[in-house]
Formats: structure tokens, C-alpha cells, sequence
């Protein structure tokens, strides 16, 4: 068997979820649940659940859709019951501190990211992948960008993706790019050398 010891994780998220990257709380700096990496590109949303937190400023610290460091401009948060966008694009989210106390529970989550993007940029292999199916519909890995040669395709339902991959995995001389069916992943996290 080959050496696996570089082998990363990064998930391809589609679909909006409230809480994905913080369960709901007050402290002033939000418990990461799941900051990523993530293989596309999201929005950051923070919601409250119940009291008006319009008064607090939120800043998202963690990396743009270009992997480099990132903080966000303080932006207000959000009025009862209601979910705000933060701004920027992040790949994966380090913290996010409220300006003070927060009137009531809050939650950070992502709102529904792009069908696609690159899993590594460089020559690299897909060793596994993990993830919940949405519906009838595929996900391609393609050789370096979108019209790049379709190296792998995973054809989905609504139900677990675990396929099993050889262990040499699939290898992208040029890199790996990502493309889903709109809708045909919840989730799914790609496991590769890096």
C-alpha cells in the first residue's frame, strides 16, 4: 500500500445550514463547531434566535476563497428571529466575535455554496470521500479546472456516498476540481493528498 500520510480533508457543501459552523450560544466569541475547510466558497450567516442582537458587531476571522487570511468588516448582527449575511466569501472560519454581551442565543451557519470548486490546486490524488446524497443526480472530479477531462463521477440518491476507491486513489496530475448536480449533495467530504 501506498503512503497516505499527507492525505487532507476538505467538504463540499450544498444547501443552507443555520448551524454549521456554530450551535447556538451567547458567549461573545462563538464555539466552532465547523469551520472547514470547505472546497467552495461560502457566506457566513449569523442568526438570532429569539432577542434583537442589531447592536452587536460581528467579525468572521478565517481564510477567503483564495485560501488567504481573512477578517471580515464588524457588521451588525441580526434582528429577532432573523439571519444575517455576513460579508466576504471564506473557505474556512477560524472565530467569530461579537462586539458584546449578545442579547440571546445565536448561531452562525452558511448559506447554499457554488456547485463547484477545486479540492487542490496541484498534482494530487482523491483517496476517499464521505457524505449524504440529496437526490438523483452525480458529482465529477475533473482533471485541473470545470473543462477539465472527468477523472471520477459519483452518481447520487438520497443516501450515503461512501464508494470505494482503490488505494493508489485517483490521481489529477493537473489538480482536482469538483462539480455537482445542483441539489445532489448535502454534504460530502473529500479526503486527498495535499
Amino acid at each position: 500500500m501506498s503512503n497516505v500520510s499527507r492525505v487532507k480533508s476538505k467538504q463540499f457543501v450544498q444547501g443552507t445550514h443555520d448551524s454549521k459552523i456554530s450551535a447556538n450560544g451567547t458567549a461573545t466569541s462563538l464555539v466552532i463547531d465547523d469551520g472547514g475547510p470547505w472546497i467552495n466558497a461560502q457566506t457566513v450567516t449569523v442568526s438570532s434566535l429569539a432577542g434583537n442582537n442589531s447592536g452587536i458587531n460581528f467579525v468572521v476571522v478565517g481564510t477567503d476563497e483564495n485560501g488567504a487570511a481573512q477578517t471580515g468588516a464588524a457588521t451588525s448582527g441580526p434582528t429577532a428571529g432573523a439571519t444575517k449575511s455576513m460579508p466576504d466569501l471564506w473557505l474556512s472560519v477560524t472565530s467569530i466575535t461579537a462586539s458584546g454581551p449578545i442579547v440571546t442565543d445565536i448561531e452562525a451557519g452558511v448559506t447554499a455554496g457554488a456547485t463547484t470548486g477545486t479540492v487542490f490546486a496541484g498534482r494530487t490524488r482523491i483517496r476517499g470521500m464521505a457524505g449524504s446524497g440529496a437526490g438523483a443526480g452525480h458529482v465529477n472530479f475533473k482533471n485541473s479546472s470545470t473543462t477539465g477531462t472527468t477523472q471520477h463521477t459519483e452518481y447520487t440518491q438520497a443516501a450515503l456516498i461512501d464508494p470505494y476507491i482503490p488505494d493508489n486513489g485517483i490521481l489529477f496530475k493537473d489538480g482536482c476540481y469538483i462539480q455537482a448536480t445542483a441539489s445532489a449533495v448535502v454534504g460530502i467530504s473529500i479526503f486527498y493528498d495535499g
